[in-house]
């Protein structure tokens, strides 16, 4: 079988390929050329979505979870995967139909580089299918997430890049978990952009301004996040406009490579940070992208429901970027081209 060379862009899996918006999305991507895309759905009802969206001879592949080829081997993989949880083989065989699964599995086996879903799925059942088919990255105990939020000039100021964590998963993170978001957040911002991160965990204190058990937390994570990476610039406990404003960093005496020009925000709770991201997209215009999972084996991403065809194509590329250069090279004559 025939497959990508190493010049030739990723393939990512949409389980929800006959939705309107995914497939426009997909159309993009692939002339873009960021990636290329397998759809997977009803085979009928793919290829009607995509003749009305002139989608047809585009280089755009497809899969059908109930006809594919693979069958017996996809469901001997997810037979071996999930029998430690009571999965049998006809289990296998009719989960194997949830297009969820099949994407992550395809992504698992390394016949795919990465999977988005959560256009039509809950994000429930979108991170249920990759946890339970990808799973953890080694020494990850739980996933988490960011946004990349781009910034308009506003004021004179150049547009900008930043991350907003935990934004989307971590209700209430404790010291250790907020510094593994910390970290993550981080290799992950540096990965997407390739700026270096300057994080900062906030908090409605500033390095001592407040007091109580929710400030201290935030402490204890940053000399966490700092042990674990001493070669990231983390600071904290710092207030945003501390975080975001040099003048504001300097009128309060906080000196530091964070403080004023931080472009990594860790949030103590997901009420602060949801709050926060949607704060910062509907008033202050940044295009929010995400949340982007971080913590699984190999990529896998959520979308709102409510999510454009311009959402989706912005998490195509980011899933993209995510997947590793040492990921083997995908056999592609195994699917069928639109």
């Amino acid at each position: 079988m025939s497959g990508f060379s190493q010049r030739e862009p990723k393939l990512i899996v949409l389980a929800e390929g006959s939705d309107r918006r995914v497939l426009v999305a997909a159309l993009q991507a692939v002339r873009n050329n960021k990636v290329r895309v397998l759809l997977l759905g009803a085979r009928a009802q793919i290829l009607e979505v995509a003749a009305a969206e002139g989608a047809l001879g585009q280089g755009l592949l497809m899969l059908d979870p109930k006809t594919a080829a693979l069958r017996p081997e996809l469901c001997a993989r997810l037979f071996a995967l999930r029998s430690h949880k009571g999965v049998t083989k006809v289990q296998a065989r009719v989960l194997l139909e949830n297009p969820l699964v099949l994407a992550a599995l395809l992504v698992e086996m390394g016949l795919a580089h990465g999977t988005l879903g959560g256009a039509v799925a809950t994000t429930a059942a979108t991170i249920r299918a990759a946890l339970q088919v990808i799973g953890l990255a080694p020494d990850v105990a739980r996933v988490s997430s960011f946004f990349l939020m781009y910034l308009p000039a506003l004021g004179g100021a150049k547009p900008r890049t930043l991350a907003f964590a935990d934004c989307a998963l971590s209700v209430d993170p404790n010291d250790r978990e907020l510094a593994d978001i910390a970290v993550r957040t981080a290799r992950s911002f540096e990965a997407a952009t390739g700026q270096r991160a300057r994080v900062a965990l906030l908090s409605f204190s500033t390095m001592g301004s407040g007091s109580g058990e929710q400030v201290d937390k935030v402490r204890r994570a940053t000399a966490l996040a700092q042990a674990q990476a001493p070669d990231v610039m983390i600071a904290g406990e710092l207030q945003f406009d501390t975080a975001f404003v040099p003048a504001v960093a300097e009128q309060k005496g906080v000196v530091s490579d964070v403080a004023g020009q931080a472009n990594v925000f860790v949030f103590p709770n997901l009420e602060a940070g949801n709050i926060g991201y949607k704060i910062a997209q509907r008033l202050g215009g940044a295009l929010a992208i995400g949340p982007i999972l971080q913590g699984l084996a190999k990529p896998a991403n959520d979308l709102s429901r409510g999510a454009t065809s311009e959402d989706i194509l912005a998490m195509i590329e980011v899933t993209a970027l995510q997947a590793k250069e040492e990921t083997p090279l995908v056999p592609t004559s195994i699917f069928e081209e639109l």
